[in-house]
């Protein structure tokens, strides 16, 4: 397979991007076999040792492999690097997940004569296109790179172009994602059911539109373009195209370097993502479905820019109702009422025999984080651990809800609430998001002084 510094292209068959996948697992089935072989006669922590070194090493093989490919099989890295499956021994999960934080916002970037035939067959010369165009690509991901140019009227901009061969390469990872999901079938059993692969496929195939991402991002960056702490960078609709996405270029940190930032600072980078997520499901009925470290920055006047608009969902008035009401009925321990709920939309069949109790604590463990009236600190730990609890046999939340089945809007909104409380762990933020979210939820005053600088926004636009 072509290595992405080294090639012209990406891999794009199915059996050669299944394969990288397959040589992947079966060089860490056998390093772990013979370090249990090789360690018989050794004492039981030189054994860890060993096994804690083969587990480190197939993280960075992990995250080389999957930078290499791009495409779908990035992408669930990206997500890996946010919520822990189990996928490593406890002993090594914190360099797993830093050697994946490696997918977030950049790897290994293609030459630029490999993707210069795809701007220029789409939208003409690139000389002729923009004033100065850098050809060190500073961002590389799943679907694209993205390169800092000029236009000849002086704006700075981000250009990020697709991968030639890349729509190819993502309809092969999605034939082979039930696959590459089963190998880890005896620790994550669910996690290759149907609608979770539903959701995965939907949500790629819209990520390859860029003309309908152009527009959603076009949309947002008009909604916020004067809100006291949110920016959406605006893009330059004539120089964008099928596979062509050219926006406003923007400066800040990006999460790495906010995780190192005092804690104060952390929590209001961490509210304004919450805000931003969350916050729009509820109060927009629409909101960007990919969060992760990798899609914000945090611009040198405190506001932070979000980025990738390319997963965007918009829900209808009667589903966000539901939600909200189950918080409502969460928040009160009011398992009846829950249950009720859930049978009302769906969720839980009539001829269930889930109790009240169980739809109460199988939501709790899900979000318990959300209804909690004090300050809270997320821990990646946490959010893997409720991750688990909902998709994972071995837990009594599952074993208790699994003949259920949430409506696709419903479990979308939920793999959000887990990647955003995965970023927000990532930085180390903390809050009262009970507290922020009671704004949505019960149309409470402002909690905060960012809730109370956005409500102020949010009457002024109701008033233009």
């Amino acid at each position: 397979m072509t290595t992405a510094g080294e090639g012209s292209s990406i891999a794009t068959s199915r059996v050669s991007r299944g394969a990288a996948l397959g040589k992947l697992a079966a060089k860490q089935t056998l390093r772990r076999v013979i370090v249990k072989a090789g360690t018989i006669a050794v004492s039981e922590t030189r054994r860890e040792q060993l096994l804690n070194q083969a587990d480190q090493r197939m993280a960075r093989d992990f995250a080389a492999v999957l930078g290499q490919m791009r495409g779908a099989a990035m992408k669930i890295g990206q997500m890996l690097s946010v919520i822990d499956l189990g996928i490593v021994d406890e002993r090594s999960q914190e360099a797993f997940r830093r050697q994946l934080s490696r997918l977030q916002a950049s790897i290994d970037a293609m030459p630029f004569e490999t993707v210069r035939p795809v701007i220029e067959s789409e939208l003409g010369p690139v000389d002729k296109l923009f004033a100065s165009f850098d050809t060190d690509a500073f961002a590389a991901a799943s679907i694209g790179q993205v390169y800092r140019a000029r236009t000849h009227d002086g704006r700075d901009v981000a250009v990020k172009i697709q991968y030639p061969g890349v729509r190819s390469a993502v309809r092969a990872d999605l034939k082979n994602l039930a696959l590459f999901l089963r190998m880890w079938k005896s620790t994550v059993p669910t996690v290759a059911a149907q609608d979770f692969l539903e959701e995965i496929t939907d949500g790629l195939s819209s990520e390859l539109d860029y003309r309908q991402e152009c527009a959603n991002q076009a949309r947002l960056a008009e909604r916020f373009h004067d809100h006291p702490f949110i920016h959406v960078p605006a893009p330059v609709e004539e120089l964008c195209s099928d596979s062509v996405l050219t926006t406003e270029f923007v400066e800040g940190m990006n999460a790495q370097q906010v995780a190192q930032l005092p804690s104060e600072e952390r929590d209001r980078v961490g509210e304004i993502i919450y805000r931003f997520y969350i916050g729009s499901l509820f109060q927009d009925c629409e909101f960007n479905g990919d969060a992760h470290p990798g899609n914000f920055v945090y611009m040198p006047d405190r506001r932070v820019a979000f980025l990738d608009f390319g997963l965007y969902k918009q829900m209808s008035p009667e589903a966000v109702a539901m939600e909200r009401r189950a918080a409502q009925l969460c928040s009160a321990a009011d398992g009846e009422g829950l249950r009720e709920l859930l049978m009302e939309a769906g969720v839980v069949r009539p001829n269930s025999s889930v109790t009240a109790e169980q739809c109460l604590q199988y939501t709790l463990d899900a979000a318990g984080w959300n209804f909690v009236d004090e300050y809270v600190v997320v821990e990646p730990i946490d959010v893997s651990s409720a991750m688990l609890g909902v998709v994972s046999p071995a837990t009594r939340s599952f074993q208790s809800m699994r003949s259920e089945r949430l409506p696709p809007e419903h479990l979308f909104s939920r793999r959000l609430d887990f990647l955003v409380f995965g970023t927000i762990s990532h930085i180390g933020a903390g809050g009262n998001w009970y507290r922020i979210a009671s704004e949505w939820i019960y149309d409470t005053p402002p909690a905060t002084p960012l809730g109370v600088a956005e409500a102020q926004w949010r009457s002024r636009r109701k008033a233009s």
